[in-house]
């Protein structure tokens, strides 16, 4: 089963950081590979964005996602609801004296033929939980 953790400490309060992760519209700010993102319905968990991801070839691919955990301030957690892989993902954060202390999680279980995906998309998931440091410099620029 793919699944990719990290781990980063932003200088900015957890409010500050928590706001802006889980407004998914700032997420091409910070995610390369996000092509559009918009919410589609809802509030706080059973909230659903509408989302479009790079993929091989140049091709969007569907990757929408559904709020499943929102804790505020401390977690945030989404399910992919749309496309050929369906992780789950996890912001969790923590105040370390005045910045913000976050982990990003993602798995995805992957059955039948889907298994043969398993390194593609175990870079991807690599790939995404290192554009934290991305969210860094946008969040203390």
């Amino acid at each position: 089963m793919p699944q990719a953790e990290r781990t980063i400490t932003i200088q900015k309060p957890v409010g500050e950081v928590f706001a802006f992760v889980a407004n998914h519209d700032n997420d091409k700010q910070w995610r390369p590979g996000v092509v559009e993102m918009r919410k589609s319905s809802g509030e706080g968990v059973g909230a659903r964005w509408y989302q479009r991801v790079k993929g091989p070839g140049g091709r969007e691919i569907p990757a929408d996602i559904e709020v499943t955990q929102l804790d505020r301030n401390r977690v945030l957690a989404f399910r992919a609801v749309e496309g050929p892989v369906r992780p789950e993902g996890r912001y969790e954060l923590a105040d370390e004296g005045g910045a913000t202390r976050l982990t990003f999680s993602l798995n995805a279980e992957l059955k039948g033929l889907k298994k043969l995906m398993s390194p593609m998309v175990q870079k991807q998931m690599d790939a995404e939980v290192g554009n934290l440091e991305n969210l860094k410099r946008v969040l203390e620029a």
